[in-house]
């Protein structure tokens, strides 16, 4: 039977959310004064050298090289450039830029900043190093004429672990890829951009929501679209030690300590000996890899304590659970969940989107009933694009338009304040 749209959709879309890979440096990053190499890790080819000192200015293009990706509609390049940590220090990021091949509108192209779901935390996890993966979902963006970006975030590629849901940051590495992006010669791309994720990039899209506006004036955030995000940090960490995704807590936990330090989020406070000793296993494999390693250990012989009894661990994960944002965002939000996903509770997404309608936010969440956490993106591919192409059009939000990946989609809109 021949591929429909829709399964070039889901396989590339899948792929790239799900697939495990590993291995990594273990090198931290040189102050930014220090005059160094640090050398590509271990597999990697030499492109993610990083050489300092680096410009402290967020979003400078540092290299850019165009690669391979076969059948693409457009030019593929892979970039390094410089972004913001949680605490503020300028640091190497690497991704991929795909640049349509159909001629630039005035003004520039439009972007769409892709932000990856959960693939690991070690060097060779880095999307970027297979450029090809995710050619479908590609070509369906640039076919609309829309440049994409796709960060790594700090640490796949580059120095250090990567701080996993530590949301300014990674929101910050997805806004930073859009302004290194204008920068690549001989293109012309636009400041306007929309910010989408899944997964923990769905997270990251809440947190480019909240300090987009404030983070990059320079840069004109049309919109966020996020797919299953992370919220209700309480509920998940009941709900996950019992899982089969019970390593998210242990990559949780190693990704917050690599954003905030020992002092603010202190590792051996929460994890007995033995998950201490584990902590190694993040930096060795992808996330198929360290599921697997931790499957047959029971979560409570590595927790000591429940992080949230924990004054300093309450603190950091309150500010990276959207659930805590104080204010309403002015840029227009799309909440994507399935309806029996099995990572991150339907019901999460539904308290969150009450606790941003109580607080203004511009808001509208459509639920897919019966598909999985992977699974609804497929069946919600298309009316994600339209609703895109809305927000790059300037029509009205919240977007009065009615999903049609299928037939029972239940939908939220909450007016603005």
């Amino acid at each position: 039977r021949p591929f429909t749209l829709l399964t070039v959709v889901v396989a590339a879309l899948v792929v790239g959310l799900l697939a495990g890979c590993g291995d990594s440096s273990g090198k931290s990053a040189p102050t930014t004064t220090t005059t160094s190499i640090v050398p590509a890790p271990q597999g990697l080819p030499a492109f993610y050298t990083v050489k300092y000192p680096l410009e402290d200015a967020p979003g400078r293009l540092i290299k850019v090289e165009k690669v391979e990706a076969q059948g693409l509609h457009g030019t593929m390049y892979r970039v390094m450039y410089t972004t913001r940590t949680q605490q503020g220090q300028i640091a190497a990021v690497t991704g991929l830029v795909a640049v349509p091949a159909a001629i630039p509108p005035e003004g520039g192209y439009p972007v769409v900043s892709w932000a990856h779901g959960t693939d690991g935390m070690a060097d060779r996890c880095a999307p970027s190093l297979d450029p090809g993966a995710n050619v479908g979902i590609a070509n369906l963006l640039l076919d609309q004429g829309w440049v994409i970006t796709a960060t790594d975030y700090v640490g796949e590629g580059t120095p250090g672990l990567m701080p996993y849901i530590a949301g300014e940051s990674a929101a910050r590495n997805a806004i930073d890829i859009v302004r290194a992006a204008r920068s690549i010669p001989d293109t012309r791309i636009a400041p306007t951009y929309i910010v989408w994720g899944h997964s923990q990039g769905g997270h990251t899209a809440m947190h480019a929501d909240r300090i987009g506006a404030d983070y990059a004036p320079d840069l004109d955030l049309r919109g966020v679209v996020a797919g299953a995000p992370p919220s209700q940090f309480p509920l998940l960490y009941d709900f996950l030690k019992q899982s089969p995704f019970k390593h998210y807590l242990l990559m949780a936990g190693a990704g917050i300590n690599a954003a905030y330090g020992d002092e603010a989020a202190p590792l051996d406070a929460i994890l007995t000996p033995e998950g201490m000793e584990l902590l190694s296993v993040l930096d060795e494999g992808c996330v198929g890899e360290v599921g697997d390693r931790l499957a047959p250990i029971d979560a409570t012989t590595l927790v000591k304590m429940n992080p949230f009894e924990d004054e300093r661990w309450k603190k950091v994960l309150t500010e990276n659970d959207p659930q805590s944002f104080p204010a309403a965002s002015p840029v227009p939000l799309l909440i994507i969940h399935g309806g029996d996903d099995e990572q991150i509770p339907t019901v999460s997404s539904e308290w969150l989107t009450k606790h941003l309608c109580d607080i203004g936010q511009d808001v509208s969440r459509w639920v897919y009933p019966g598909q999985s956490h992977a699974g609804v993106i497929g069946p919600s591919a298309s009316d994600m694009l339209t609703w895109m192409d809305h927000r790059f059009s300037g029509e009205a939000t919240p977007d009065p338009m009615t999903p049609t990946g299928q037939s029972d989609v239940a939908v939220t809109r909450c007016p603005k304040a």
